[in-house]
């Protein structure tokens, strides 16, 4: 398939690699790059160059489309992609896949992917935003078992390590399981305590997965089932009644595409088109992979034409017609466009459009919940702001096994009149509410058959006795006597608060005490102690300063009779009634 080219371009050969079986990314897909190209040299007819489409099933052998393509789109599935992008690097040949979204792929580094699509890893904190809004403290995913699904799973546990989630268990699906293996993976999940489950994995086993989750009561009230992006965009882009019947209440992520007239009018045109040439496909609706082609073959044309002026050359194929990879030619195109690619921007269906490091740049996310047949917008998330739209709903995603569904029994006293209500009470059923996963408990009266008290307290107080030889008591209170006294802020600093414990009472009575010790010491000792005889200021001098200096330190050489001795105890007493 391809563009209708006059004489004076330039044709270059592109090959689309798709699963024409699959509705989602093959049909919808190839119609929306067809319609890319259409649009696209209808309002730039002055360029040189034209896409001319190669159109290749991917359950073919590709090999040989790579030795006669200067590019290629796709393929849809990222299990098909690694051996794409390994054949890409080789002839040197850009591949852009517009819904191979595995982390897995942009490890292989090769600079000749180009992955046109959110990748996964842009997603999980989106889904980390959500699970640390509802304060769930641990979730587990369920995936598939290969590339697509095993790809997401290290970013998506970092992530929800960074809110504080705990990942206790991973469920991995085979590809090929039978709707037995689905059920007692399910059973299993059921006997855990987590409540809160993420789905990554195609939409084919994702239908049965739910199917098989709502026949054994798995969907109902207190189960939280949160979808990534892949299978929100299948099941919400075509509703099927029979499937989204089995998915109420399931939350998806779903990329924010910008509203827009072109986007309005893309989609009706597309819509008339897409029946013309499929009357066979009943009811299929557009989703984001399908804008996510057209803007791919709009870059791809882009990029093309900017090498125009340069001039195309040959890929060098060898003459050997087998497709062994030993044989496959070279492009010498190829480095010139993969720079021409990674410098294309423009404004495209899906918004602003642009590679980042190969990768399409990151978009903000809708939270959305199934409701209905459609799906109804609850949250808005931003790589820049986070969850910035409040979420509608307060589901805790933890509760106790249902295998076992054992209740917490709390004995409490009977009396007439009076239920079991009250501080202590209180106190408990309040720290129930706080806890972060659901706790089922039941009051047991302590009683007789008849419903009066089984025994008094003393009684009651025996059992707790008999009890505490197999299991440990922790009271909540402790038992005393307290005293409530009002708090009064005084913040006041000076270095003179040390006199604040002393009254004017008491430092005249000391003074007066200080004077009255020194004039007996004199009287004491003036006859045989020679310091405290002489002039009149002398010995005054003296008695007061031995009376003052004797609170800082003892004065041993004038302990000179056992009432001077007393005298000094005196005043020591008086200093430690101070301190």
């Amino acid at each position: 398939m391809g563009v209708a080219q006059d004489t004076k371009t330039i044709p270059v050969k592109v090959g689309v690699v798709l699963d024409l079986d699959d509705v989602l990314y093959g049909n919808i897909g190839l119609s929306c790059i067809n319609m890319a190209l259409s649009d696209f040299y209808a309002s730039h007819s002055d360029y040189k160059t034209r896409l001319a489409l190669t159109t290749i099933d991917s359950k073919r052998d590709v090999v040989g489309a790579a030795a006669a393509v200067q590019a290629i789109i796709g393929p849809a599935l990222s299990t098909q992609a690694k051996f794409v992008i390994e054949l890409g690097q080789k002839a040197q040949v850009p591949i852009i896949s517009f819904s191979a979204s595995s982390p897995f792929l942009t490890a292989i580094r090769s600079p000749y992917f180009f992955q046109a699509t959110q990748n996964d890893s842009t997603q999980v904190n989106a889904i980390s935003a959500l699970v640390q809004a509802f304060g769930w403290r641990a979730a587990v995913p369920i995936y598939i078992d290969n590339e697509y699904g095993q790809g997401v799973i290290p970013y998506l546990t970092d992530a929800l390590q960074a809110v504080d989630a705990r990942v206790p268990y991973r469920s991995v699906i085979s590809p090929s399981a039978t709707d037995d293996q689905i059920v007692a993976e399910l059973y299993k999940l059921m006997t855990m305590q987590t409540r809160v489950f993420i789905v990554h994995m195609f939409p084919s086993l994702g239908a049965r997965l739910f199917a098989k989750a709502k026949e054994i009561g798995m969907m109902s009230e207190g189960y939280v089932w949160i979808m990534t992006d892949g299978l929100t965009a299948e099941f919400l882009s075509s509703p099927n009644p029979s499937v989204t019947d089995t998915m109420q209440g399931v939350l998806g992520i779903k990329p924010h595409v910008p509203s827009t007239k072109e986007l309005k009018d893309f989609r009706v045109r597309w819509k008339r088109k897409f029946q013309q040439d499929n009357p066979d496909i009943i009811d299929a609706e557009m989703n984001i992979y399908g804008l996510w082609a057209y803007d791919a073959a709009t870059a791809l044309a882009f990029a093309v034409e900017k090498m125009a002026d340069f001039g195309f050359q040959k890929v060098n194929v060898s003459s050997n017609s087998s497709t062994d990879l030993a044989t496959l030619g070279v492009s010498l195109n190829g480095p010139d466009l993969l720079q021409a690619l990674s410098n294309t921007s423009f404004k495209g269906l899906s918004g602003d459009y642009l590679f980042v490091n190969g990768k399409l740049q990151a978009s903000p996310f809708w939270i959305v919940n199934v409701n209905g047949n459609g799906g109804r917008k609850v949250g808005f998330w931003t790589p820049t702001k986070g969850l910035v739209q409040t979420l509608i709903n307060n589901t805790k995603g933890w509760e106790i096994p249902s295998s076992n569904g054992k209740k917490l029994k709390i004995g409490v006293p009977v009396k007439d009149g009076f239920g079991p209500q009250g501080y202590s009470i209180d106190v408990f059923e309040a720290a129930v509410r706080s806890l972060p996963y659901a706790l089922l408990y039941e009051y047991i009266p302590y009683a007789n058959p008849d419903g009066g008290p089984a025994g008094n307290y003393d009684d009651l107080i025996h059992q707790v006795y008999l009890r505490v030889l197999y299991v440990d008591f922790l009271a909540y209170m402790e038992s005393g006597v307290s005293m409530i006294v009002p708090v009064t802020e005084n913040n006041k600093k000076s270095a003179w608060i040390f006199l604040k414990p002393l009254t004017w009472d008491l430092w005249v009575t000391s003074f007066c005490f200080f004077i009255f010790i020194g004039f007996v010491v004199w009287v004491l000792e003036h006859r045989i102690n020679e310091d405290f005889r002489g002039p009149p200021s002398n010995y005054i001098g003296t008695s007061f300063w031995f009376s003052f200096s004797t609170m800082i330190f003892a004065h041993r050489n004038f302990l000179s009779s056992f009432k001077f001795t007393v005298s000094c105890s005196n005043i020591y007493v008086h200093d430690f009634s101070f301190t």
